[in-house]
């Protein structure tokens, strides 16, 4: 425990030290901080008898102190001054110096751009700008390290690592959320600057405490998506700050990134997959109505819970992952991929699936790398370089490649296969939208008609970025 901030007033000295991931206030009695602090967010620890609050709260804490005891100024802990060796920073475009301008003007809050506009570079700035210790924390990984890459690159410095095995603490530091969630208590009052890098992660139960256990006062959040479909991307607000700049993918769209057309195409069952389907489908059915007859309301999280007893119930769970696997696997999804592949033969080509599965086998039919979650560093990388220099023409992956991970530049992308997610839908198509000349972007979406498949594709393609889709058969 240390103290971050100090203060002399009539009655003696108020001190606020630092406790794992709290605040403690000593040097006021309950019924004084009931009489003259506002905010709410002081609670009484009687273990300890002090005043407690989230670290989070930090700065308002400060302000309200002294608008609230009349005293001589109040000593916060100063923050010192981190040197960049060697700032080779780009000019900013329009887009993003209004990002950044917006930023600065709160210091606190969320940056909203598309996939591939830049929203490194102007965190980056920021950075240089207020040259503070700052913590930058990413989702995976991958990100993690191309964030010590890209500090060291465009400003010189060595970043600390804390992550993957690693604790390497500096007054400039990239972690993921997972390390930050379990390590923050200790370090939560050594950084003025927080970036949370694809923010939208960062709204979850237990991911929050990476914010909620920090003092720093200036927080930035990057993300391409914030909505989440919990629709706990409101919590963003106290976390971080509201959203402070919004550039569109329409906007950005033949300016900053690439034309693009989306094709979707159609694709059926074969007898056999269809016939097992419609049989998988009717025991589904029937054993739902059966159930909401005697418990109306009945769900599908309500059949899994019962599963556990119920040897009928596991069997229609079984039905349902069946049903999935058809649709994810369908054997015409192999035959139009291979008819784009030829089509587009000597083009850099990213393939998306719906699982591990379907991304391996595409792997093995095509021969084709396939990259997933659980790819080791080294791998991935000979895997991203090999795309990059042209030794392998596509990759395959599961979700991997949603978002985040620094990609060579590819302009075709075809998904078999994925969730409902709008989110999703988004951050595969911004994968092939970096511009390069006039060269012109296309993603095919494969998808089964006549299934739940074609429900789930409706549905992500819910946004503006998908405006005019064409509709062909292969």
């Amino acid at each position: 425990m240390y103290m971050v901030w100090c203060m002399n007033d009539a009655a003696g000295k108020l001190v606020i030290r630092f406790d794992r991931g709290t605040l403690v206030l000593e040097g006021m009695t309950r019924d004084a901080a009931a009489a003259t602090l506002a905010g709410g967010y002081w609670t009484w620890d009687a273990r300890a008898g002090v005043l407690r609050c989230d670290a989070l709260h930090y700065d308002d804490a400060v302000r309200a102190l002294h608008d609230a005891v009349p005293s001589p100024a109040g000593a916060a802990a100063p923050w010192p001054e981190v040197i960049w060796p060697r700032v080779q920073l780009p000019p900013l475009r329009e887009d993003q110096a209004a990002a950044l301008d917006a930023w600065m003007r709160t210091r606190r809050g969320v940056v909203v751009m598309p996939t591939g506009t830049g929203k490194t570079e102007v965190a980056l700035r920021i950075m240089h700008a207020l040259s503070v210790p700052t913590l930058v924390v990413a989702p995976v990984r991958d990100l993690m390290y191309q964030w010590h890459q890209r500090i060291a690159d465009r400003l010189g410095y060595d970043a600390g690592i804390i992550g993957d095995n690693i604790f390497n603490k500096r007054p400039v530091s990239v972690t993921t959320y997972d390390s930050a969630c379990i390590h923050m208590q200790e370090f939560g009052g050594e950084f003025a600057l927080l970036v949370f890098d694809e923010c939208h992660h960062l709204p979850g139960p237990v991911r929050a405490d990476a914010a909620r256990m920090s003092i720093a006062p200036w927080r930035l959040g990057l993300t391409a998506t914030p909505e989440r479909s919990d629709g706990r991307e409101t919590v963003l607000d106290e976390l971080i700050g509201p959203v402070v700049h919004r550039y569109t993918l329409a906007a950005a769209r033949g300016r900053v990134l690439a034309e693009y057309d989306v094709v979707r195409i159609p694709v059926y069952l074969a007898p056999g997959e269809q016939a097992q389907y419609n049989e998988c489908s009717f025991l589904i059915r029937h054993h739902m109505a059966e159930r909401r007859k005697a418990a109306p309301g009945f769900t599908a999280i309500d059949l899994h819970k019962e599963s556990g007893a119920s040897p009928e119930s596991r069997k229609v769970i079984q039905a349902l992952r069946i049903k999935q696997s058809i649709e994810d696997r369908a054997r015409e999804k192999l035959r139009v991929l291979e008819d784009l592949f030829r089509l587009h033969h000597g083009t850099r080509t990213l393939v998306f699936t719906g699982t591990n599965v379907m991304a391996r086998e595409v792997s093995v039919r095509f021969l084709v790398p396939c990259l997933l979650h659980h790819c080791r560093k080294k791998e991935r990388k000979d895997i991203l370089d090999g795309l990059r220099q042209g030794v392998y023409p596509a990759i395959v992956a599961n979700q991997v490649l949603d978002e985040g991970v620094d990609i060579p530049e590819a302009k075709v992308a075809v998904v078999l296969g994925g969730l409902a997610s709008v989110k999703q839908a988004k951050q595969r198509l911004g994968r092939i939208l970096r511009k390069t000349g006039a060269e012109r972007a296309i993603l095919y979406e494969v998808v089964c008609a006549e299934t739940r498949e074609a429900m789930r594709s409706r549905q992500r393609r819910r946004s503006d970025a998908y405006e005019g889709t064409r509709h062909i058969r292969l």
